[in-house]
């Protein structure tokens, strides 16, 4: 005869040991240790492990930046110090037609659709909110729908940079390189939302600037990744280039970029808040 003990303490056990179960007992020995437990009052784990190392500097001519999550703080960073860096001064303002802005989300990488991702509506709503605080009482109908498109996005992500070993996966005219500037992102299937006025206009700050800027299209025998660019562009049909820092070992828990690439990204996005509001005057001026 078989008896079942169903006691709740029975059950704990019984979970408990099949948690640790799937667990290298070498695992579970170190953490018990770390949080100076037995390893059996470990009743279950939701672990993730990250490199807690510093950047650092490397390469023959400590060239390259060696860091974790390269992709994409090292944009956020680019943008938020370019926005402040422009708008120092009250003279950097002084002539401004346009609301400089900067957004930064979460969630990217596993499809933005989330509260604090590019798919939520916060950055939009935030623009309306402006456009209704500096219009007052005079709002007129479509004032918000005419500010989008008079608006202009940089979809900043990091870029795929050519690797040495693996040229091949790469079109022979679009390799993008390590210290030669932002990477222009083109796809005609939008999973990039850069069209030709976009890019020429972001290009033309560049040359304004003395800044290089390189042009890349995936191979379309080979699959192409996406940005947060599209999902904005679509959404509301705000005008949208995609550009990134190119770097290798995207993804990895240590990834690659240059060190000048850092210098003229910061340069490239502060000359477009000083240049934007003019260039696209003359643009559409001309238009």
């Amino acid at each position: 005869m078989k008896l079942e003990d169903n006691s709740s303490e029975s059950k704990e056990k019984t979970a408990a040991l099949s948690s640790k179960a799937s667990h290298h007992p070498l695992l579970m020995q170190i953490l018990s240790e770390e949080l100076k437990c037995e390893v059996n009052d470990i009743v279950s784990i939701e672990l993730n492990v990250c490199d807690t190392q510093p950047s650092c500097l490397g390469g023959g001519n400590n060239e390259f930046i060696y860091s974790g999550r390269l992709d994409n703080l090292a944009s956020s960073y680019c943008a938020l110090r370019a926005l402040i860096d422009s708008s120092e001064s009250p003279g950097d303002l002084a002539n401004e037609h346009a609301i400089r802005m900067v957004a930064l989300f979460d969630n990217e990488e596993v499809g933005s659709d989330s509260a604090q991702g590019a798919g939520a509506p916060t950055m939009f709503q935030a623009m309306r909110r402006i456009v209704a605080s500096l219009a007052n009482n005079n709002v007129g109908e479509g004032s918000f729908e005419r500010t989008i498109r008079q608006s202009f996005l940089v979809s900043a992500d990091m870029a795929h940079g050519v690797h040495p070993n693996f040229s091949d996966k790469h079109e022979e005219h679009h390799r993008p390189e390590l210290q030669k500037g932002l990477v222009i992102k083109y796809n005609a299937n939008q999973r990039y939302a850069t069209s030709g006025i976009t890019s020429f206009l972001f290009k033309e700050v560049g040359k304004i600037h003395n800044l290089p800027t390189q042009e890349f299209v995936v191979r379309n025998d080979m699959g192409c990744g996406s940005t947060i660019g599209p999902i904005l562009a679509s959404g509301v049909g705000i005008r949208t280039v995609d550009c990134g820092i190119a770097q290798l070992s995207m993804h990895s828990i240590r990834e690659i970029c240059g060190k000048e690439d850092i210098d003229i990204a910061y340069k490239h996005f502060k000359a477009f808040y000083q240049n934007f509001s003019s260039i696209d005057k003359m643009l559409t001026v001309d238009g």
